[in-house]
């Protein structure tokens, strides 16, 4: 009997996968996922910044930003947060959920 096993991977919302995401973590990755202004704001960030942390927080910020002006829904949520009828849930609505979930 041949029997066949899944492989189970976490998918991020909106595209990509854990392996290799919308945007990658590199600064070629959000680089070339920022349009116009914000990529030339990224580079100037980027060529400010110390090796170490400072570095890293500016390559954080800007991968963020970059998976939010890539994310496909971007234009719905806007105009649903502009017209006030984006969903919206209290912390207290996500601890619970977490800890139903068995999350810390």
């Amino acid at each position: 009997m041949n029997v066949k096993v899944g492989v189970m991977s976490a998918q991020p919302v909106h595209g990509g996968t854990a392996e290799h995401p919308r945007v990658p973590r590199t600064i070629g990755g959000i680089s070339s996922a920022l349009r116009g202004s914000l990529r030339a704001q990224f580079f100037a960030e980027l060529l400010e910044a110390q090796q170490g942390a400072e570095l890293d927080s500016v390559l954080n910020a800007w991968w963020g930003r970059a998976m939010l002006d890539t994310d496909p829904d971007r234009d719905r949520i806007r105009a649903a947060a502009e017209a006030g009828t984006l969903p919206t849930t209290t912390m207290d609505e996500v601890l619970r959920r977490r800890q139903e979930r068995g999350a810390q």
